[in-house]
């Protein structure tokens, strides 16, 4: 799957705490603290695991709190990607907020289409807000794999996101944007194993 950067240049390299001036490196890194976070938090997962902010922003810090000195906390500065400007930095905490009152307080339905649908919703407009300087798709792919397996339902491919489908997956997040979730629920419904 293509890599979707938060960062405000492509080829930029992190301060890190580990010194890694390698973007090869610091690629591994990220992986393995990710792949490590993912272990953690699915064998922590019981029926009454609640996604709430702090769910969230410990999934980020226990995937990335071994390279970033910001992991776990809310980007303080300001990004874009392609020319589509994510909101301010100034603002997230409210949006946040927000994101929590409207999505994450929802009930998980537990019937797959259903569940898929909500779970689209949710990726798209925390990928929207993408409230981390760096590690945002992949600890949005995350909650959305934990979340489904919270119910009872498999894991979704992500790595059927390819070259050909990834500007699809951003256009999904620009719709999600404007309360469009409905291309990314597409989405979400077509990665999920048949």
């Amino acid at each position: 799957m293509a890599k979707y950067r938060a960062s405000a240049h492509e080829s930029e390299i992190l301060p890190n705490l580990l010194g890694l001036t390698d973007a090869t490196a610091i690629g591994l890194a990220e992986f393995e603290g990710f792949l490590r976070a993912d272990i953690v938090l699915t064998e922590s997962l019981t029926s009454t695991t609640k996604f709430t902010l702090k769910y969230l922003l410990d999934v980020h810090l226990l995937a990335l709190g071994h390279l970033y000195a910001f992991a776990g906390r809310y980007r303080e500065v300001n990004i874009s990607k392609g020319g589509f400007a994510f909101p301010a930095a100034r603002f997230l905490r409210a949006s946040m907020q927000q994101f929590e009152q409207e999505w994450l307080h929802k009930p998980l339905p537990v019937e797959q289409n259903k569940l898929l649908y909500l779970v689209g919703a949710i990726h798209g407009e925390l990928l929207f807000i993408h409230p981390f300087r760096e590690g945002n798709g992949r600890t949005a792919r995350l909650l959305a794999n934990l979340m489904l397996e919270r119910q009872g339902h498999k894991r979704l491919r992500w790595e059927m996101i390819d070259e050909a489908i990834f500007p699809r997956y951003v256009a999904a997040v620009q719709q999600s944007s404007l309360g469009n979730y409905a291309p990314m629920q597409m989405l979400i419904r077509s990665l999920y194993p048949r």
